[in-house]
């Protein structure tokens, strides 16, 4: 069976068989004692977020500062990207512009047409002395051909990979950097759910060119950006990037205000679950969810349904049948019936597969980034999203997500509660490996 490494995960494109799927849920019971042994036993607590403001309240902007993160900082501004046809040649355009440091990290890097003309855009600036640092996740990266690579170390960029897979790193292999970032010369930077494969080219016009949405950032906040890539480059490296020219001083170039929060096992794995519960738990009129995987877990299925209860509007985007994750969506599937049930909007994206990755809060707070709606994001993959607190920018992602919306197939949960037997079956099954996925 063929198999692909997907943004976040690896799994089969196609269907799993049933019997598969009990063979998977057994494999993950192994795996998961080996991994247990490697990073503990300790017991997990249900935290519960209790609602003391709402999004708008500035002490929301800081909390997520003081409690979680870099503080939110103004004078940003940012443009939103969508689709391979506009966010390749931004960001190639920005790379051939550079003049001091280009600093790149992905989890999907492959061949082809589009990793060839990232490489050479690289080599190019390199050999005119920008300094060029390349981390690529070794499991996300791993269908990218030598020769690629080649092309960027000879003309003198550095090329790492994270957590390469060896019997030694056996502890890690479940952590992967999912971050996707691109920061040039200090002062622009690039960051969404985009990877750098022919899946992402073109403008999602049928199954083989995938929708997704890559943000461009200027401001002070892209100084945060950039602290999130050196935090992973010293851990492969054991270099610290650091001066002007990698941290010049910031102007303001706008009035967006703006955070940049990443998270990892290694460095508070729970706090990107609990900046999406903190998001949620405030939030008063609204939630507006693009999720290419969405497979909450108790506690944040929780902290969305109270929200619905309090008169929250929650619409929830997944992908439809263009999926290259059978099992995500079987799980997540398992999931719709109480937020169905409670009021909540949830349909499936029909053209091909939706990649998008965006929370929009009360008209208000937008989250963008590599994030995924899942456990893995939330607690095994090293992430990055961006928070922007800024109402005109949250109005165009709310167009833009009800443009969406006009493509996707609304479920009802009379229609999720008498599908198919075999893919209750399914659904059930796959549930039961969630955390994993």
């Amino acid at each position: 069976m063929t198999r692909r490494y997907a943004a976040g995960r690896i799994f089969p494109r196609t269907a799993i068989s049933f019997v598969a799927l009990v063979a998977l849920v057994v494999l993950s019971a192994v795996c998961g004692a080996i991994f247990w042994s490697f990073g503990g036993g300790d017991k997990q607590i249900e935290r519960r977020v209790d609602r003391v403001y709402s999004i708008e309240d500035p002490q929301f902007a800081h909390e997520l500062g003081v409690l979680l993160g870099p503080p939110v900082v103004g004078g940003n501004r940012y443009r939103v990207l969508r689709n391979g046809d506009e966010i390749f040649p931004a960001m190639l355009d920005a790379i051939r512009r550079a003049r001091k440091t280009i600093n790149f990290e992905s989890y999907i890097y492959w061949s082809g047409d589009i990793g060839r003309a990232f490489a050479e855009a690289l080599a190019e600036r390199a050999r005119q002395g920008v300094k060029v640092h390349v981390l690529l996740d070794a499991v996300g990266s791993s269908k990218v051909e030598q020769s690629v690579l080649d092309i960027m170390t000879n003309a003198g960029a550095e090329v790492r990979k994270f957590h390469p897979v060896r019997w030694y790193t056996l502890s890690k292999l479940n952590n992967r950097t999912h971050r996707k970032l691109l920061i040039v010369d200090g002062v622009l930077g690039f960051t969404g759910g985009v990877g750098i494969a022919p899946e992402w080219t073109g403008n999602a016009q049928d199954p083989d060119h995938w929708r997704d949405t890559h943000f461009e950032v200027e401001g002070p906040v892209v100084g945060q950006m950039q602290a999130v890539f050196v935090d992973n480059w010293i851990k492969v490296s054991g270099t610290v990037p650091h001066g002007e020219a990698y941290f010049p001083i910031m102007q303001p170039v706008g009035d967006g205000h703006a955070q940049m929060f990443s998270s990892s096992p290694t460095g508070g794995s729970e706090s990107m679950a609990l900046m999406y519960q903190l998001a949620i738990t405030a939030a008063r009129t609204s939630i507006d969810l693009s999720a290419s995987y969405f497979v909450p877990d108790a506690v944040t299925e929780k902290a969305l349904l109270a929200a619905v209860a309090r008169g929250v509007r929650l619409r929830i985007i997944v992908p439809g049948e263009h999926i290259d994750a059978e099992t995500v969506r079987s799980a997540s599937r398992q999931r719709w019936g109480n937020l169905l049930k409670a009021g909540a909007l949830i349909a499936e994206y029909q053209p091909t597969m939706y990649h998008c990755k965006v929370m929009i809060v009360d008209g208000l707070l937008v989250s963008v980034g590599s994030t995924n709606f899942d456990n893995r994001s939330f607690r095994l993959n090293d992430e990055a999203t961006l928070n922007i607190l800024d109402a005109g920018f949250a109005a165009q992602q709310t167009a833009i997500f009800e443009q969406d919306l006009t493509q996707s197939r609304v479920i009802t949960y009379d229609a999720w509660r008498h599908r198919p037997w075999r893919q209750k079956m399914a659904d059930a099954v796959s549930s039961l490996i969630g955390s994993q996925l």
